[in-house]
């Protein structure tokens, strides 16, 4: 097992397909797309790509910390009592373990994630 994993952007190989829990979904009619590329540690980190089309959804992280890396697209995510935060391609954050808010898809999104 090699200890280096490179992140494909645009993987070659069909993605998970799914659509938001009704408890999450606020508005629109959101789809996402998953190419899971690497699992460690007992399948507790996981990186790949990720994709939402427009829509406003839920977003809780409960004990989980996802760094992302914005590849296309803008976003809008609002934490509970704060406000909206934007992010576009070539934007970075981290969503800490406990966070609560909305995901704003604006414009369809592509991102590079790391979850722990």
């Amino acid at each position: 097992m090699s200890l280096l994993k490179t992140i494909e952007p645009s993987p070659s190989f069909a993605p998970r397909e799914a659509l938001p829990t009704p408890e999450r979904l606020i508005s629109g009619t959101p789809s996402f797309k998953t190419w899971a590329q690497d699992a460690a540690r007992d399948e507790t980190i996981h990186t790949g790509v990720w994709e939402a089309t427009p829509g406003l959804t839920h977003s809780i992280k409960g004990e989980t910390f996802e760094f992302c890396h914005i590849l296309s697209g803008l976003v809008e995510i609002t934490p509970e009592g704060g406000e909206p935060v934007t992010y576009k391609a070539g934007d970075s954050f981290v969503m800490k373990p406990g966070f609560v808010g909305t995901w704003r898809t604006i414009e369809t999104v592509r991102k590079i994630y790391v979850t722990a």
